[in-house]
């Protein structure tokens, strides 16, 4: 049994940094000679000797990704029988229909492979299940749907892998299918035409990482070369300039791993992105970058990175299918003119705002329910349901409570089933892990109280009644007790090397952009900043994000902490902190500046270890010890005027209690910065002269009141200061 530590409650688990940079004379080695020999900053090289890159010959090849190549389709497991239905059908004139997934991987899938069948003259029509009325996967009923139109294929895209049962029902009435899956296989396969996915053990296709959309890309890749005659390198590079878009979006919001082939048509894809060749793409864009821009205050164009698709794009193509239907996000990508793209653009955007709303809603609401109800001492697994949450959101939501709190969750809604609150009501849920469990093979263990599962090894969905609920939640927390080391359950956050100020510039900004794309196994570099002044902390975005700006020196920098309060971090002016964040090119009113991104922050590492040192050297020196830097320990008449001050304004706001940090805070910000011994030997020196009252209410935590008196009071005859003069070592 696993056992967690109680500040798991509230989301307050400290997170561990590790540092790539391992700092072996080896390694220095390799980064001087890697920065030498092709010309890059000792920032960047270390980044390639971190990514795995240690000869100048391997980092050059990964820069330039000459060592990325597409796999030969036709290795795939079935991919030949999946053209030869395919093309029969096509050449034949059967109705075929493209069974795509509500999410964006499947959205994009849907696109492409739509497109290229119409482009070979195919009678082909798509069908994405609703989310809500019907649930991922294929079913009987959608079946029977298409073939009442006349359908006799159905090809599925980024679904199908378990319809074993609905595979068999179709073949009974007459339809065939053709699976392009990517999703973890099960020991049975459905019995179709064709089941393309290279997560077969069968399967001999190299690289398995593929999206549904890559999939996909493969498939009409193998269809081309075997039908065309051509050399696969005219053939990919043809259908690269046509798809090469939906299959990078496709691939960045599902979340796959950006190496090998995966990064390279992302590239390519990236690039054909900002050409704004597809209609219904540049609309989106232009309406998501451009909804709060005043004429007067226009943003420039914006750089298209995997970054901005992830964040921007893909949410917003997600939208439809989570609160609407992803029938709107195919449709916009499949817009030949601009007035209906405008317009689906438009409604996609009001769809993402209503996700928004609604995640918002589910998330402060599972939030109370962990609070309240989650047994931390004893369960790994968050298991939430409720009556209410909306089916699109939950996965969302799903993610925003394991980031919290560092353990998996599956959130479960009954939505739809009525007040009565039967036993055999259903529920759908969507789930998210952690490193260290496989959420797969945890409901695969848990598969007698589930009526349907699958998804990936850290993302994953259910179907579960009511009545096996509790069945459920018992089961994947005994799956996890015996898969889960303590070690797993502690968050850790990874930086690549420790930069100082001087080192964070415009040149390594755009240096940087050498090793895009970026994503899993790719990701974005990480560095660490030790011991930073905070100058300004300011609440942004109606208090829900944090905007700082940082010191060192003469150098300063604005840092943003997205999702993240000024309350939640509890900095104060003044005070030095750690960060962890990944550089930025802030562009705006066509002025480029750099701006630092935040991953984590906590209070500076050093100056912790220093405050119970300092506290007991104040002791030490009140006691008669010796003093080597007067300037830190003996205060002159201005420390003396500034903290009387600070204190007083304090005590007139109403405030007579105040910690030290906050005192040296006030004191920052006033110009002063005062070090724990000099402000303690102050305040001791105030109290001696009775201008004051300072009474410790608690470790460093003092209660003030003013002093009445009608004299000038000489704080040159204090018996402290004498003392400590006297011990000055000259």
């Amino acid at each position: 049994m696993v056992l967690l530590n109680k500040d798991k409650k509230k989301g307050n688990t400290q997170k561990k940094w590790i540092l790539r940079n391992d700092g072996t004379p080896e390694t220095l080695q390799a980064v001087r000679t890697i920065s030498q020999q092709i010309g890059v900053s000792p920032v960047m090289a270390q980044l390639l000797v971190n990514r795995g890159y240690r000869t100048p010959a391997s980092a050059s090849a990964f820069i330039r990704m000459e060592s990325e190549l597409l796999a030969n389709p036709l290795e795939l497991a079935d991919i030949e029988p999946a053209v030869s239905r395919i093309r029969r059908a096509v050449e034949q004139g059967e109705k075929i229909a493209v069974y795509g997934d509500y999410d964006v991987d499947g959205v994009t899938a849907t696109c492409t492979l739509y497109l290229y069948l119409t482009s070979l003259g195919a009678d082909v029509k798509y069908y994405i299940p609703s989310r809500n009325g019907e649930g991922y996967g294929v079913s009987v009923k959608a079946i029977d749907t298409l073939a009442s139109a006349g359908v006799r294929l159905i090809i599925t895209v980024d679904t199908g892998i378990t319809a074993i049962d609905e595979v068999a029902y179709a073949k009974s009435i007459g339809v065939d299918f053709v699976i392009s899956d990517h999703h973890e296989c099960r020991p049975e396969l459905p019995k179709a035409e064709a089941v393309v996915n290279p997560h077969r053990p069968d399967c001999r296709y190299p690289f398995k990482d593929l999206a549904g959309v890559g999939v996909v890309f493969k498939l009409i890749c193998a269809y081309e070369e075997i039908t065309t005659g051509d050399s696969r390198r005219e053939c990919v590079a043809r259908l690269c300039h046509a798809y090469a878009d939906l299959v990078a979006i496709g691939t960045i919001a599902d979340v796959m791993p950006l190496r090998e082939e995966n990064k390279l048509i992302v590239k390519y894809g990236l690039m054909q992105i900002e050409k704004r060749r597809r209609i219904g793409l540049s609309a989106l864009i232009e309406a998501s970058v451009s909804k709060n821009d005043t004429p007067s205050r226009r943003r420039s164009e914006p750089k298209i990175t995997s970054g901005m698709i992830g964040f921007t794009i893909a949410p917003r193509l997600n939208a439809a299918g989570r609160v609407r239907n992803a029938s709107l996000a195919v449709d916009l990508l499949l817009s030949e003119t601009k007035e209906k793209a405008d317009a689906l653009a438009n409604e996609l955007c009001e769809a993402n705002k209503e996700r928004q709303n609604e995640e918002n809603r589910i998330m402060q609401e599972a939030f109370a329910k962990i609070e309240a109800e989650h047994r931390f001492e004893t369960d790994t697994v968050i298991v939430l349901d409720a009556d209410d949450w909306h089916q699109g959101v939950i996965g969302i939501v799903a993610s925003r409570v394991t980031e919290r709190y560092g353990l998996p969750s599956i959130l479960i809604t009954f939505e739809g089933n009525g007040a009565l609150h039967k036993e055999e009501d259903m529920g759908k849920g969507s789930g998210r892990s952690i490193r260290g469990l496989n959420l797969v093979e945890g409901l695969l263990y848990c598969s007698d109280t589930l009526a349907k599962h699958g998804g990936h090894a850290l993302a994953a969905g259910l179907s579960v009644t009511r009545g096996n609920l509790p069945a459920f939640r018992k089961k994947i927390n005994e799956y996890a007790a015996t898969h889960l080391t303590e070690e797993d359950l502690i968050p850790t956050v990874e930086a690549d090397c420790i930069l100082t100020m001087e080192q964070i510039n415009m040149n390594l900004a755009s240096e940087l952009r050498l090793l895009e794309p970026y994503g899993v196994e790719n990701p974005s570099p990480v560095f660490a900043l030790m011991g930073v002044r905070v100058e300004n902390i300011a609440a942004v975005g109606n208090g829900k994000h944090t905007r700082m700006t940082l010191c060192e020196g003469e150098k300063h920098i604005n840092a943003m902490y997205f999702s993240h309060s000024p309350a939640d971090i509890d900095l104060l002016v003044g005070e030095k902190t750690d960060i962890l964040f990944s550089i930025d090119i802030n562009e705006w009113n066509g002025k480029n500046t750099v701006q630092l991104t935040v991953k984590d922050i906590r209070h500076s590492v050093l100056e912790n270890a220093q405050k119970e040192t300092q506290r007991e050297r104040f002791f030490s020196i009140l006691g008669g010890a010796k003093i080597e830097e007067a300037r830190d320990v003996i205060p002159v008449r201005d420390d003396f005027a500034a903290v009387y001050n600070v204190v007083r304004s304090s005590i007139k706001e109403g405030e007579r209690t105040l910690p030290l940090r906050v005192l040296r805070s006030r004191l920052h910000t006033v110009g002063k910065d005062m070090g724990y011994i000099k402000l303690r030997v102050v305040l001791a020196v105030f109290e001696e002269m009775k201008l004051l009252q300072a009474e410790e209410t608690e470790q460093d935590v003092f209660s003030f009141s003013l002093c009445q008196t009608s004299v000038k009071i000489d704080l040159e005859k204090s018996g402290i200061l004498r003392a400590l003069r006297d011990n000055v070592v000259f």
